[in-house]
């Protein structure tokens, strides 16, 4: 029997801007690689809300995040057009993070590698979209507190959830795949009937 694969999961208010954008979802996903991207790497930071977090230099890495939230940003934009306009609720979205170790199959006819996963993380988007000034305020001190928790929340867990990761057989590049995906939202009675 195989251990269970350990998961975190995060929840994050993001504040539609003008632009789009989801920086900040993006800088919750390098924080994670950050953590658990096992190359060399010389540590780099950016400002995103005045909270300073960790920056994975990695020009590959850097595109398919710079993808997934823009792909993250069209799903927002197309719930978004499809709710009642001024109810404040940009939407909802949620971007999973998988972590894989290549094992050989072990099985008598199937050949090759497979990739079993060895840990994923959720990051659940809710968007706000205010409409006063003091209401941006509110959500923008909302953002900045949970973007620090979160960051916490994801050192923590790297921390104290070590002994589940592979060994590295590998020099040079990154040991371990990943994915990175856009979920779509749960499915269920209270999303149909929009409490979700």
């Amino acid at each position: 029997m195989e251990a269970k694969t350990p998961c975190a999961s995060t929840t994050f208010l993001a504040r539609k801007t003008n632009l789009g954008s989801l920086g900040v979802v993006a800088g919750i996903l390098h924080t994670i690689f950050f953590n658990r991207f096992f190359p060399s790497l010389v540590p780099k930071t950016r400002d995103v809300l005045g909270v300073t977090l960790p920056y994975v230099d990695d020009d590959e890495l850097q595109t398919m995040i710079e993808q997934r939230v823009a792909a993250l940003d069209r799903q927002l934009d197309a719930e978004r057009s499809s709710n009642v306009p001024g109810n404040g609720n940009g939407g909802r979205g949620q971007v999973a993070v998988h972590f894989f170790e290549k094992r050989r199959r072990k099985a008598w006819l199937a050949r090759g590698d497979e990739e079993v996963c060895w840990e994923c993380w959720t990051v659940k988007v809710t968007v706000a979209e205010p409409r006063t000034e003091s209401e941006r305020a509110k959500v923008r001190n909302a953002m900045e507190q949970t973007l620090r928790t979160t960051a916490i929340k994801i050192v923590t867990f790297a921390n104290t959830h070590k002994d589940h990761i592979p060994p590295i057989t590998t020099q040079g590049a990154n040991p371990f795949p990943y994915k990175i995906n856009i979920d779509q939202k749960e499915t269920g009675w209270a999303t149909r009937m929009g409490i979700y």
